[in-house]
């Protein structure tokens, strides 16, 4: 079988979607390497080059709707697979797209400008035709369903993976100096911007003196992508405004990617109280690296946390401090997340996301 993927993020590592596509990749031709996978890249010079002149959106919906169709006509492919959400409207005849989440449809404040309103139209209007649609978890499969009103049977949900990588780490002193760790810690990794509800774990902090005072540090690793708003609350000034002490919680900025697991194995707690996410790696990760988690009860999280996290209603802010103070301070409840932690990751691989993702693909042809 000739399957041609969309390498549209092939060579952008650090986003999502160039980390599901490569990790899928690898994964399909371990699992069938009696198969051939042609991943489709943006072409070089010529007419990439003049549409690029005109702008990089419309050198993206040039590839999409021009370049990618016409790629997977030559190369005569038996399916063609789309790893995120932007098929073409005059798909090949068999072709899979996976859509991670529909966060532009379901969240108002992500929806954008007209041009961003107007590719997400495109993108819904593709994925309708799409032979198959392949969802990161329930969740979106419910989206999907809902609102692009897709036929349930045309939706698949395969779970995503940690990478390798991410496995308990003992020696952290390399990371813990790079980054000028405090000794005792609780982590948030990923963004800052309204869904990410950074807010209601500096809150939850802040009603937790006694911690602070034993040493404890609020460490949040992330980069703030625009100025202070209600999209993009500064967390440094909501720190303030919670009246924290200056040094009560500290901003690491960009993790590398290598870093992440001995950031994660040696946080006391790693807290994620995502409002929404299609999926939400981080969280497992943190899991397949040895350290608790307390994450919100809120879209997906349930589906991949399971019972080996803390799950808090993601608003409440005593709530969180109060499962704070039991994961700190109950030694035997900590282990047992741990140990629930290592357990639930293991759940998760990219040799059965790639089973899965071939079943799509054989049952189509």
């Amino acid at each position: 079988m000739r399957v041609a993927i969309s390498g549209m993020f092939w060579n952008q590592p650090t986003t999502g979607s160039g980390q599901y596509v490569r990790a899928l990749v690898a994964a399909l031709r371990d699992r069938a390497p009696q198969n051939e996978y042609v991943v489709i890249e943006p072409a070089v010079g010529g007419r990439r080059s003049a549409i690029t002149r005109l702008g990089d959106n419309l050198a993206k919906v040039w590839f999409e709707q021009i370049e990618f169709p016409r790629a997977c006509r030559r190369a005569r492919a038996e399916v063609a697979h789309v790893p995120y959400f932007g098929s073409p409207l005059v798909p090949p005849h068999r072709t899979v797209v996976t859509i991670h989440d529909l966060i532009p449809l379901v969240l108002p404040a992500y929806r954008g400008s007209w041009l961003v309103r107007a590719y997400t139209r495109l993108a819904a209007a593709g994925a309708r035709r799409a032979r198959a649609i392949i969802a990161d978890s329930e969740c979106s499969r419910r989206d999907i369903i809902a609102r692009l009103g897709v036929d349930a049977a045309r939706v698949r949900v395969i779970y995503l993976a940690a990478d390798a990588r991410y496995r308990p780490v003992e020696d952290v002193r390399a990371a813990r100096a790079k980054y000028a760790l405090p000794e005792k810690y609780l982590l948030y990794l990923g963004g800052y911007d309204q869904r990410k509800n950074v807010r209601v774990i500096i809150q939850a902090f802040a009603r937790l003196p006694e911690f602070y005072a034993a040493g404890y540090r609020l460490v949040l690793a992330g980069v703030q992508l625009g100025a202070d708003s209600e999209f993009f609350p500064n967390p440094q000034r909501i720190a303030r405004e919670a009246g924290l002490p200056d040094d009560a919680v500290q901003f690491i900025g960009w993790v590398e990617e290598e870093d992440k697991p001995a950031l994660y194995a040696d946080a006391a707690v790693f807290l994620f109280p995502s409002l929404y996410e299609g999926f939400g790696l981080p969280p497992l990760e943190a899991m397949a690296c040895g350290a608790p988690v307390i994450a919100s009860n809120a879209s997906s999280l349930p589906e991949i946390v399971g019972d080996a996290a803390l799950q808090v209603s993601p608003n409440d802010a005593a709530a969180w401090a109060e499962a704070l103070r039991v994961v700190l301070t109950d030694d035997a409840r900590r282990a047992h997340l741990r140990a629930r932690g290592l357990a639930q990751a293991g759940k998760f691989s990219w040799e059965r996301a790639a089973e899965e993702t071939l079943a799509v693909y054989r049952e189509l042809v």
